[in-house]
């Protein structure tokens, strides 16, 4: 009797941590789409080898954008991309599996990353009107730093 007592406590304080963890990420998620400029973003990038979606929320910075995940309790942004370091190569309807792999209605906008002479290709993902606020902001760059917006 004593172990299925002791195996029940055992799976209570899992689910509680577990529910726990869950009611602290809605609340930062929440906490995150209350800041201005804050959009829904997934985003792909190569990583050995592999390109797989990432659910998260985008926020514009004066000079950057600050991306977080989704499923993370991090205050701190998950990746930083430079304004100047970004050029949109191509826009286009999520399509095929990336229907399934980011939000609905979503639009794929294909970029290259420059990083000390380094090129990177990045794709994100977001509604339509965040990709106008999103070329509105790489297009109003402050003279000097030469931005390309497909």
């Amino acid at each position: 009797m004593h172990e299925v007592l002791l195996s029940l406590e055992v799976a209570g304080a899992c689910a509680v941590a577990l529910l726990v963890v869950l009611v602290l990420v809605v609340v930062r998620r929440r906490r995150l789409m209350a800041r201005l400029g804050t959009f829904d973003c997934s985003v792909r990038q190569v990583r050995r080898g592999r390109r797989r979606w990432a659910l998260g929320v985008a926020q514009y910075e004066v000079d950057r954008l600050d991306w977080y995940r989704t499923f993370s309790l991090s205050p701190r942004p998950s990746c930083s991309y430079a304004r100047r370091a970004l050029a949109v190569t191509l826009f286009r309807d999520a399509e095929g599996a990336e229907l399934v792999a980011v939000q609905p209605g979503a639009m794929v906008v294909e970029c290259r990353l420059e990083v000390d002479g380094a090129g990177e290709e990045i794709d994100l993902a977001m509604g339509k009107d965040a990709y106008t606020g999103f070329a509105s902001w790489l297009e109003s760059a402050p003279p000097g730093q030469g931005v390309n917006v497909a």
